[in-house]
């Protein structure tokens, strides 16, 4: 006790006495000078020993909340973990990626006190699980259905369990994990304490709590209203069809060490990393369908710099941490407050400053401000950043890379005044400067209009667009080009102009008249820009797979739209129409149809129809009838 007080002190370190000495000596090492609320909260005196369930928003410390919490049970008055027998205590998560990580934490906050931790998640190899809990382990980490796996086969005994921590218990409810939860709970002894963690505490919490919890100690950390005071929310507007580019520019923009962008549904996670990847950012997406070692390495990529952009559905980024992630992006609005809360809350987390754009259509800026109310957040509507200001933005970050004033050492002395012999500085600063710039992916070019207003509270109507926001015949004379696509590829004018524009590196203005044919595209290049058009095309290209560009040898192809019916000459004689059918179907074979005269009406004569009679009366048969009255039935 006085070797860790000596060392907090050394560190100027204020941490209660409460905390176990060897969680405090990992804290202090990990720089911890104070706790937050929640983490203050679970070592309260009314809380020690007692059953617990915590409502706190996400970044607040959860993970080192419950493994301070539980400490003291675990260790029973001792400073380290004797022996290695069955598991004392039980972390459920509802993602393998949430588990992962809360064993990470809870690694090197009980490193010192010699704590064996494992995991047992869906996806890995469930032999090297039951290796590892045969081995012995004082605590395990797991999602419910490996769980339970575990303990239906034999292989995980919690005979011994002193606490079981549900972390994200919300998140498993909605992930339908109920009956599980239920399962393991009822099989874990009943002399264990209950630490329920919640980012909200619905009605189906409450049932949870009240079923599985003794006279449950209720902590909702302080704080919560001021929440998320680290992340600076925009709500930036655009038309809808220009959501992927406000997304492309809104990258370029903040230039952030590491990106989260959020869709709905894998297939927009598909979609949106093809496109980013097509782009030439360094993207890596996460969904459900996703196996286990796709996941990690996704995660490592982001971790380790490789990546710097994660593509993620709301179910696979849960309770992700993500290093230097300094901007959210949702694609997709949120539906609720309480995903907008989790998305958001994975920046600003320790202190860290963040930033969450909601990309917002037009339409959809009602649904986008009563998320953002009854999340109790604040936005800011900004415009999407244009090319001008992503230019200006790099010539800031080109300007200020500290590599340009790092000392030259002197290894490199002798190779620098090769290069200025050879080179003037002018040379080798331009070719910098063109390394930086081709690093980079072009901005896309978007529309200049202002966002029409407001009506209702049930939101706006998508303005109208015309079909083509191409215009036409705005110049003579011009250049004709063409592009390998054409309407059997889905061509559209509204993705085939920024392609021209950014691949020639040239305006709307210099674009005039574009012809979609069956097969390619032709379009019309201002006399003074064709050149430089050709000239960019040919040194970097379109930027689309399988699409390329070439100019138009001779005239360029006529673009009338067949009539749907052919003018008549007026000097043709009215023709003749043709004699109407009639009415009625074909007659019956062996019958002879014979229709009367135009001026006659009815139905057709049949002659040679055969016509039924009746036989005599004597042919008839007869029929017995019986004379009396009819018995009555016996009683």
């Amino acid at each position: 006790m006085a070797a860790a007080a000596a060392r907090e002190k050394d560190l100027n370190v204020t941490l209660p006495d409460t905390i176990a000495p060897a969680l405090a000596e990992a804290l202090a090492a990990r720089g911890y000078e104070t706790l937050t609320a929640v983490q203050s909260a679970v070592l309260a005196p009314e809380a020690e020993g007692a059953d617990l369930l915590v409502s706190a928003q996400t970044g607040s410390g959860k993970t080192v909340a419950f493994g301070i919490a539980i400490a003291p049970t675990l260790l029973d008055g001792a400073e380290r973990f004797d022996f290695v027998g069955h598991p004392l205590a039980l972390v459920i998560a509802p993602t393998r990626e949430l588990a992962i990580q809360v064993e990470r934490e809870l690694e090197w906050l009980y490193a010192g006190a010699g704590a064996r931790i494992a995991s047992c998640v869906g996806g890995m190899d469930i032999r090297s699980e039951r290796r590892k809990l045969a081995e012995g382990a004082h605590i395990i980490v797991g999602t419910p259905g490996r769980l339970r796996d575990h303990i239906t086969k034999g292989s995980l005994d919690m005979s011994e369990l002193r606490a079981v921590v549900l972390d994200e218990a919300d998140e498993m409810l909605d992930l339908g994990f109920r009956e599980d939860l239920e399962f393991i709970l009822g099989e874990a002894p009943e002399s264990r304490r209950t630490l329920l963690f919640s980012a909200t505490v619905p009605k189906p919490i409450a049932q949870l709590a009240k079923s599985f919890q003794r006279d449950a100690l209720r902590i909702s950390a302080a704080g919560e209203s001021s929440q998320h005071n680290d992340i600076e929310y925009q709500m930036i507007v655009v038309p809808g069809h220009e959501r992927e580019n406000a997304i492309i520019n809104t990258l370029l923009y903040f230039d952030a060490p590491s990106t989260l962008v959020f869709c709905s549904t894998r297939e927009g996670v598909k979609h949106l990393a093809s496109r980013l990847a097509n782009r030439g950012f360094g993207v890596v997406s996460l969904s459900g369908e996703l196996s286990q070692a796709e996941r990690t390495n996704a995660l490592q990529s982001m971790r380790d710099g490789r990546s710097r952009v994660c593509v993620a559905t709301d179910v696979a980024a849960r309770g992700i941490d993500l290093p230097n992630l300094d901007l959210v992006i949702h694609a997709d609005l949120p539906t609720n407050p309480d995903t907008l809360l989790h998305r958001s809350g994975r920046t600003g987390r320790a202190g860290r400053k963040g930033i969450c754009a909601l990309i917002v259509p037009y339409s959809r800026r009602g649904a986008a401000s009563r998320v953002l109310s009854l999340a109790r957040l604040e936005a800011k509507a900004v415009p999407a950043p244009t090319a001008a200001a992503i230019d200006a933005r790099n010539r800031e970050r080109i300007l200020g890379d500290a590599a340009l004033s790092a000392p030259v050492t002197e290894e490199e002395t002798a190779f620098v005044a090769e290069l200025l012999a050879s080179h003037s500085p002018e040379q080798i600063a331009a070719a910098y400067l063109r390394q930086q710039l081709a690093a980079r992916p072009a901005p896309e070019d978007l529309t200049d209009a202002p966002p029409p207003p407001m009506k209702g509270a049930k939101g706006v109507r998508e303005p109208r667009f015309e079909k083509s926001d191409v215009p036409v015949e705005r110049f003579t004379n011009g250049v004709w080009f063409k592009a390998s696509v054409g309407r059997k590829h889905r061509a559209e004018p509204r993705w085939l102009l920024p392609l021209i524009c950014k691949a020639g590196d040239v305006t709307k203005g210099a674009v005039g008249s574009i012809k979609i044919l069956d097969t390619e595209t032709q379009f019309e290049i201002a006399p003074d820009k064709a050149d430089a058009f050709m000239a960019n095309v040919q040194q970097h290209g379109t930027g689309e797979k399988n699409v390329t560009i070439q100019r138009v040898t001779g005239a360029p192809a006529s673009y009338a739209p067949k009539p749907r019916y052919e003018a008549r000459p007026e000097s043709a004689e009215p023709a003749t129409a043709p004699a109407p059918k009639h009415k009625y179907s074909k007659p019956k074979e062996g019958a002879q149809r014979d229709f009367a005269a135009p001026q006659d009406k009815g139905k057709p004569k049949y002659k040679g129809k055969p016509k039924f009679e009746f036989p005599p009366a004597e042919a008839r048969p007869k029929v017995f009838k019986p004379k009396g009255k009819k018995p009555a039935s016996a009683s």
